[in-house]
């Protein structure tokens, strides 16, 4: 990156968030000119000669070596990130999961202990109870929007407090700044995933939160057509989590980094239509005779509706809701949507239905799930950007 290029880096750090997320991290191509981040699809870089090889795989020259190591297309990705959620650096990484297990082994070792939220998407969950607790990493599960279950759940190895705000699928939302707080006080990391918000609803470095992750597949791309995540933090943590990603080998494709560039510049005015339309939805779902519970943070009903006001800046596109009929009205709603698609992803412009329990949180044991409050009957709906009439006109058809 040109000399220039990093004054306008420090200079768009001031700026608005809709200029971040189009101009951040990029520059026009000095060669040619193109106003496009080029894609450089390529495994290797060629030195000048063998002390410049030696320099950059010695740290004591920046530059490119191996793709796997680092890529330009990459790079741009991370400035823009990292910018985006307020933090210093950031690491992309070949899809969500391959972010959160770079972080948590990044993070821990044999003897160590983390603390996480009952309530957590289905892979992350198995990948801490399962493959974590193999290599003598013990994990406790609580509920980590009461701060006395931390306190309780903390000990003496207790290296991590990781969890989701709102939660994947139950919208139950965690205090940030009050977990950021008292983590500090003990020495303790905090990780958070904040995918369901994006850093255009919700940046938790604001709030002291340590590590920010993203399944970047869902609402930086928007256009379900990538899989990849996101890890923004403190450049110390970075590096070692990069290092142990590089190992672990979860590289992001410069294609896909590219198609995320791509999806951020429209992030905020997608963002925007999916908080729109999901208040919609969910206002029209709490009025319907068949539906028992709705939850989304953006209805007073919701039970953490001022923290929600107080450390987000919108709702964002994502809600739960339970039928009176449970998993057999559900089931005949999502076999009978027509616009909705019935799909396990989220943050697409399109409108995607799924049934948590017996998809994406089918891995987590019954008696957890159940207490993480993801119930038979609960159906998940990520709101999507297209007319909200037709997505209303839709549902109230299959509820009918």
């Amino acid at each position: 990156m040109t000399e220039e290029g990093c004054v306008f880096l420090k200079d768009i750090k001031e700026m608005g968030f809709s200029t971040k997320a189009v101009h951040a991290g990029q520059n026009p191509c000095p060669v040619t000119g193109a106003l496009s981040t080029p894609i450089y699809q390529t495994s290797t870089f060629v030195f000048e000669n063998v002390k410049q090889g030696a320099d950059r795989f010695a740290g004591k020259e920046d530059g490119y070596i191996y793709t796997r190591l680092g890529n330009p297309t990459q790079k741009a990705l991370e400035d823009k990130m990292a910018i985006l959620e307020g933090g210093e650096a950031a690491l992309a990484l070949s899809s969500g999961m391959a972010a959160v297990s770079a972080v948590i082994i990044a993070l821990t070792k044999n003897g160590d202990h983390i603390v996480a939220d009952k309530a957590l998407y289905g892979c992350t969950f198995s990948f801490m109870s399962e493959i974590m607790t193999k290599y003598g990493v013990e994990v406790t599960f609580i509920d980590t929007s009461e701060i006395s279950q931390i306190e309780k759940a903390i000990r003496d190895n207790t290296k991590i407090i990781y969890f989701e705000s709102p939660a994947n699928p139950t919208m139950k939302l965690v205090d940030m700044k009050q977990v950021a707080d008292l983590a500090r006080s003990r020495g303790i990391i905090t990780v958070i995933d904040n995918t369901f918000m994006s850093p255009y609803f919700q940046r938790p470095i604001e709030y002291g939160i340590d590590v920010v992750l993203h399944s970047a597949t869902k609402y930086i791309s928007g256009h379900g057509d990538v899989i990849a995540g996101i890890v923004i933090s403190k450049k110390d943590i970075i590096e070692i989590i990069r290092t142990i990603a590089k190992d672990l080998g979860g590289v992001i494709s410069p294609f896909n980094a590219w198609l995320l560039l791509r999806g951020l510049k429209t992030l905020a005015v997608r963002m925007d239509r999916h908080n729109e339309n999901a208040l919609t939805i969910a206002e029209f779902l709490a009025s319907h005779d068949k539906v028992k519970n709705v939850f989304y943070p953006g209805l007073p009903s919701h039970p953490q509706y001022g923290l929600a006001k107080k450390q987000m800046n919108g709702f964002g596109g994502m809600i739960s809701f339970e039928l009176k009929g449970g998993y057999e009205a559900g089931k005949k709603l999502m076999d009978r949507v027509k616009l909705c698609h019935l799909a396990v992803s989220l943050g697409d412009v399109d409108t995607l239905i799924q049934h948590p329990a017996s998809m994406t949180h089918a891995i987590v044991p019954v008696d957890e799930r159940l207490k993480a409050g993801i119930t038979d009957g609960l159906v998940r709906l990520s709101v999507g950007i297209e007319d909200v009439d037709d997505i209303v006109e839709d549902l109230e058809e299959a509820l009918r």
